[in-house]
Protein backbone atom coordinates (compact mmCIF):
# COMPACT_ATOMS: atom_id res chain seq x y z
CA UNK A 1 0.00 0.00 0.00
CA UNK A 2 1.14 3.28 -0.74
CA UNK A 3 1.50 5.67 2.04
CA UNK A 4 1.64 9.68 2.15
CA UNK A 5 4.65 8.79 4.26
CA UNK A 6 6.26 6.77 1.27
CA UNK A 7 4.88 9.74 -1.48
CA UNK A 8 6.70 12.16 0.57
CA UNK A 9 9.93 10.16 0.84
CA UNK A 10 10.17 9.81 -3.03
CA UNK A 11 9.34 13.66 -3.17
CA UNK A 12 12.48 14.49 -1.00
CA UNK A 13 14.26 11.95 -3.08
CA UNK A 14 12.94 13.53 -6.89
CA UNK A 15 13.77 17.06 -4.96
CA UNK A 16 17.77 16.27 -4.60
CA UNK A 17 17.37 14.72 -8.22
CA UNK A 18 15.84 17.57 -9.95
CA UNK A 19 18.86 19.96 -8.30
CA UNK A 20 21.44 17.54 -8.88
CA UNK A 21 19.92 17.36 -12.68
CA UNK A 22 19.67 21.49 -12.89
CA UNK A 23 23.40 21.21 -11.65
CA UNK A 24 24.13 18.82 -14.12
CA UNK A 25 22.51 20.55 -16.98
CA UNK A 26 23.92 24.07 -15.99
CA UNK A 27 27.45 22.44 -16.18
CA UNK A 28 26.62 21.37 -19.81
CA UNK A 29 25.26 24.25 -21.23
CA UNK A 30 28.25 25.61 -19.95
CA UNK A 31 31.08 23.22 -21.60
CA UNK A 32 28.32 23.42 -24.85
CA UNK A 33 29.02 27.43 -25.24
CA UNK A 34 32.73 27.11 -24.35
CA UNK A 35 32.95 24.20 -26.99
CA UNK A 36 30.94 26.47 -29.42
CA UNK A 37 32.75 29.42 -28.82
CA UNK A 38 36.59 27.44 -29.45
CA UNK A 39 34.45 26.36 -32.60
CA UNK A 40 33.57 29.87 -34.14
CA UNK A 41 36.89 31.15 -33.58
CA UNK A 42 38.84 28.39 -34.28
CA UNK A 43 36.97 28.26 -37.93
CA UNK A 44 37.04 31.90 -38.23
CA UNK A 45 41.06 31.81 -37.72
CA UNK A 46 41.02 29.59 -40.79
CA UNK A 47 39.05 31.07 -42.87
CA UNK A 48 40.78 34.28 -42.35
CA UNK A 49 43.97 32.76 -43.45
CA UNK A 50 42.29 31.57 -46.66
CA UNK A 51 41.06 34.64 -47.57
CA UNK A 52 43.43 34.99 -50.55
CA UNK A 53 43.61 31.47 -52.03
CA UNK A 54 41.56 31.08 -55.40
CA UNK A 55 39.15 28.32 -53.65
CA UNK A 56 35.27 28.56 -54.26
CA UNK A 57 33.73 29.22 -51.37
CA UNK A 58 32.41 25.60 -50.36
CA UNK A 59 35.77 24.59 -50.52
CA UNK A 60 37.26 27.25 -48.36
CA UNK A 61 34.12 26.48 -45.73
CA UNK A 62 35.24 22.41 -46.17
CA UNK A 63 38.92 23.22 -45.74
CA UNK A 64 37.76 25.06 -42.57
CA UNK A 65 36.23 22.30 -41.36
CA UNK A 66 38.70 19.61 -42.23
CA UNK A 67 41.22 21.79 -39.78
CA UNK A 68 38.48 22.64 -37.20
CA UNK A 69 37.03 18.59 -36.97
CA UNK A 70 38.06 18.35 -33.70
CA UNK A 71 36.52 21.21 -32.25
CA UNK A 72 33.39 20.48 -34.32
CA UNK A 73 33.83 17.01 -32.93
CA UNK A 74 33.66 18.53 -29.18
CA UNK A 75 31.00 20.99 -29.81
CA UNK A 76 28.15 18.13 -30.75
CA UNK A 77 29.59 16.30 -28.48
CA UNK A 78 28.55 18.40 -25.90
CA UNK A 79 25.15 19.43 -27.75
CA UNK A 80 24.20 15.70 -27.34
CA UNK A 81 25.18 16.07 -23.87
CA UNK A 82 23.03 18.96 -22.81
CA UNK A 83 20.25 17.67 -24.70
CA UNK A 84 20.37 14.44 -22.76
CA UNK A 85 20.83 16.48 -19.64
CA UNK A 86 17.70 18.53 -20.52
CA UNK A 87 15.59 15.10 -21.50
CA UNK A 88 16.71 14.04 -17.92
CA UNK A 89 15.63 16.91 -16.28
CA UNK A 90 11.95 17.02 -17.79
CA UNK A 91 11.98 12.98 -16.80
CA UNK A 92 12.55 13.97 -13.36
CA UNK A 93 10.24 17.07 -13.18
CA UNK A 94 7.72 14.09 -14.94
CA UNK A 95 7.94 11.50 -11.76
CA UNK A 96 7.54 14.59 -8.95
CA UNK A 97 3.90 15.52 -11.00
CA UNK A 98 2.97 11.74 -10.92
CA UNK A 99 4.04 11.45 -7.19
CA UNK A 100 2.31 14.41 -6.70
CA UNK A 101 -1.34 13.10 -8.14
CA UNK A 102 -0.62 9.61 -6.58
CA UNK A 103 -0.25 11.73 -2.82
CA UNK A 104 -3.74 13.84 -3.31
CA UNK A 105 -4.99 10.26 -4.64
CA UNK A 106 -3.91 8.34 -1.51
CA UNK A 107 -4.89 11.80 0.76
CA UNK A 108 -8.21 11.59 -0.69
CA UNK A 109 -9.11 7.88 -0.18
CA UNK A 110 -8.09 8.19 3.09
CA UNK A 111 -10.26 10.82 4.02
CA UNK A 112 -13.47 8.70 2.60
Amino acid sequence: MVTPLAIENRLMALSKEVDEANDFLSASEMNYHKAKTDYELAIAKVRLSMRESKLRVQDVQDTALLSCAIEYQQLNINEAIVKSARANATRIRTQVDIARSIGTSVRASLEI
